[in-house]
């Protein structure tokens, strides 16, 4: 994306329900959680914080320097990112570091640059910060003003989470928590404050987000979830993983040859003071800050992520919730709303007579409830397994071969072992679902949880799990049309950076389980062990 295509605009391939919605005044607390924020789109809200003291004492070209320096004081220190790639900032970690400074050094070069922007240009004084550790240590030794690429980025005012991070509490004095926000648990609430223009590479993020800006002009560009195959995104076990792998300044079509229509799939709006912006979580977004843009944005767990993927509580309540037979489709037994339970989806089986209209909002709501908790067990498994992987340091394997030597003890096939779905959870919870369900169910990862899907099936996916969906996929193939069938797999693949690295770790799964059980029939009953040929 240029920084010369100003003015908000709309990708003409975009989904109209996936456009973001614009409200003149704010919503109720109801109608966000009720409409808004199940809609799992963005919304812009004008004006809703220009009543804020902050909107109206913050403005570095208004006195507003002054006033924060007086407000958090002179000893506060906090931590800046400095750029070592221009005024873009990227997120993996060659790209940037995080540098501990005073608040009132930082507030002393931005009254330099107000003074003279055009002094600053020198980008050295970045590089040297970043070779330099001792200049990081001892707050960058006055290089500050001289260096353009300097961005509080998330420095907390609240933190739920590392109470100790909240280095700019003070500052919750000029806030308000907005009346359609109440009663939301917040992870956290930060502040991003940038001097000279800057720009943020694209990433999503893995809670909601309401952004809302106090001073200057942030433009946003918007992504859904869906749109991540011509996004590229970085690694699942990377340090960024977030993040897309395309330049946003020179992107490199000949590498990223989808990311050539990624503008079409893509929504831009303007946020100027007093205006907020809801990001769902999971939607790529990009930002431009216009010199002296300051904002404000608040994190909280969506009930996706909530009720669906890491809530360890709601792990041990769907396995111990009872399961009755109504109208002969299986539906779960409403839980307590307080604790988090599925009633809150309102995504029990519906009566002929009920409305489907809401159906259309989310495409979890498509899904049987059986079916859909079968999905949050798989979800649950990857993403504990790459919490895992990310405590432990793990790295990849190199090859698909490695990987499954590397766990060969652990997934050993035995021809006569009646426990032999117990060795494979995944397999296990895919095995009972019947395959237009699970064509159901993997259309849904396709579209909400990309990288849920890409992770599972080029990382997790043991050998049996393999031979279960592949048997999965003929069954499909039998019970639809050829359109049908094309338009599935074309969902399903277009998931993956490299569709036949999808390909390849299915077909060597399901030819590891066949050789497997191969060799396990002549040891048992002949006694010759047999080598898998390379």
């Amino acid at each position: 994306m240029r920084p010369e295509d100003d003015g908000e605009f709309v990708g003409a391939r975009l989904d109209s329900g996936l456009r973001a919605a614009r409200f003149a005044s704010p919503p109720s607390a109801e109608e966000f959680a009720d409409a808004i924020e199940p809609r799992n789109a963005p919304a812009v809200f004008r004006g809703v914080v220009k009543d804020w003291k902050a909107s109206f004492r913050w403005d570095p070209r208004h006195g507003g320097l002054d006033y924060l320096l007086e407000k958090v004081g002179p000893d506060v220190d906090v931590e800046a990112m400095i750029s070592s790639t221009g005024h873009v900032f990227y997120g993996d970690l060659r790209s940037h570091e995080r540098v501990l400074v005073p608040f009132s050094k930082f507030i002393h070069s931005c009254r330099s640059y107000l003074r003279n922007p055009n002094a600053s240009s020198d980008s050295s004084k970045a590089q040297e910060i970043l070779n330099n550790p001792t200049a990081s240590e001892t707050g960058c030794s006055g290089s500050l003003d001289s260096c353009d690429q300097v961005y509080l980025a998330q420095v907390s005012i609240l933190n739920n989470e590392n109470k100790e991070r909240c280095s700019l509490e003070v500052l919750k004095e000029d806030i308000k928590e907005p009346t359609f926000l109440r009663g939301k648990p917040f992870s956290s609430i930060n502040i991003w404050m940038n001097r000279a223009h800057l720009r943020s590479s694209t990433h999503y993020d893995p809670h909601h987000n309401l952004l809302c800006v106090v001073a200057g002009c942030k433009k946003v560009t918007l992504w859904p979830p869906s749109a991540s195959p011509y996004l590229y995104p970085m690694p699942v076990y990377g340090e960024a993983s977030n993040h897309s792998s395309v330049s946003i300044e020179e992107p490199d079509y000949s590498s990223y040859t989808r990311a050539k229509h990624m503008k079409e799939y893509s929504e831009r709006v303007i946020l100027n003071c007093g205006d907020a912006l809801f990001i769902p979580e999971g939607w790529y977004h990009q930002v431009d800050s216009d010199d002296f843009t300051i904002a404000i944005n608040f994190w909280w767990k969506s009930r996706i992520m909530t009720e669906i993927l890491v809530d360890k509580e709601m792990n041990k309540m769907v396995q111990e919730s009872s399961v009755c037979h109504s109208k002969g489709s299986t539906v779960i037994q409403p839980m307590d709303e307080a604790k988090g339970g599925f009633e809150q989806l309102n995504l029990h089986s519906q009566g002929a007579d009920s409305d489907t209209s809401d159906k259309k909002d989310s495409p979890l709501q498509t899904l049987e409830p059986s079916t859909l908790q079968a999905l949050y067990e798989l979800i649950s498994l990857v993403h504990n397994s790459v919490e895992l992987v990310s405590q432990n340091e793990v790295s990849e394997p190199t090859s698909q071969n490695e990987s499954y030597n590397q766990s060969n003890e652990r997934k050993k096939i035995t021809a006569d072992d009646s426990s032999l779905l117990e060795k494979d959870a995944i397999a296990k919870i895919m095995l009972p679902l019947e395959p237009l369900e699970l064509q159901s169910m993997l259309l849904v990862m396709a579209r909400t949880f990309p990288r849920t899907l890409e992770a599972l099936v080029l990382n997790m996916l043991g050998p049996i799990g393999a031979e279960i969906l592949t048997r999965k996929f003929d069954e499909m193939d039998q019970q639809a049309t050829k359109e049908q069938q094309s338009e599935f797999y074309k969902t399903f693949y277009n998931v993956f950076d490299d569709q036949y690295a999808a390909m390849d770790s299915l077909l060597n799964g399901k030819e590891f389980f066949s050789f497997q059980v191969f060799q396990n029939v002549l040891e048992q009953y002949i006694g010759v062990h047999a080598d898998r040929p390379n």
